[in-house]
């Protein structure tokens, strides 16, 4: 170590030419955790996690959106997960599977690769849903985002999404209430438009 540095470090420990020493209170808490902390088996202190394979439903078949993407994320975490066993146990529109996930014990062993469909769109579209998405789950991590789009035949002059606006807006008195809802909240998240 260079003398410069030997300086430099030396004026951070000693103040006034005397070496600066803790309080002893402090002194003995450092030591007497230090001890404890020896002193606690290794058993006590937390096993690593994880000890054994993680299971990964889907709860969609072979193939779709989700497998696209939750397959190669299994495969990314083995690293530092070790084996994750993806299965897909698809049925009811994601129903089934997400309902094994919210049956399986709460210890991390069992996750889902769901969105929207299965945690929003199914509870609310059932009277009778298989799992509560707010008490049984919680998330962990966002593996990806679904961008939307909107297209139209290319017979249609319509090519812009103002003009499809101003195409909609003379017919959406005559659209059934619940397209005609869907058709106003896709116009206004899209272009703002309120009408």
């Amino acid at each position: 170590m260079g003398a410069s540095r030997a300086r430099l470090l030396s004026s951070h420990c000693i103040s006034g030419g005397n070496a600066m020493k803790p309080p002893r209170r402090q002194f003995l808490h450092l030591m007497a955790g230090a001890v404890a902390q020896s002193a606690v088996p290794r058993a006590a202190q937390g096993q690593t996690y994880p000890t054994r394979p993680i299971r990964l439903i889907i709860p969609f078949p072979p193939g779709g959106g989700t497998d696209a993407i939750a397959r190669p994320w299994a495969e990314k975490v083995k690293g530092f997960l070790g084996t994750v066993v993806v299965e897909n146990q698809g049925g009811a529109g994601g129903s089934n599977g997400t309902a094994a996930v919210a049956r399986a014990r709460p210890d991390g062993y069992t996750i889902l690769a769901g969105g929207t469909s299965v945690l929003v769109i199914n509870p609310a579209a059932s009277s009778r849903s298989l799992y509560d998405p707010i008490k049984d789950f919680a998330p962990i991590a966002i593996l990806g985002t679904n961008p939307t789009s909107i297209a139209v035949h290319p017979a249609q002059p319509i090519r812009t999404l103002n003009e499809l606006v101003v195409t909609l807006r003379p017919i959406l008195g005559s659209c059934p209430m619940a397209r005609r809802a869907w058709v106003r909240s896709i116009i206004w998240s899209a272009s703002g438009s309120n009408f």
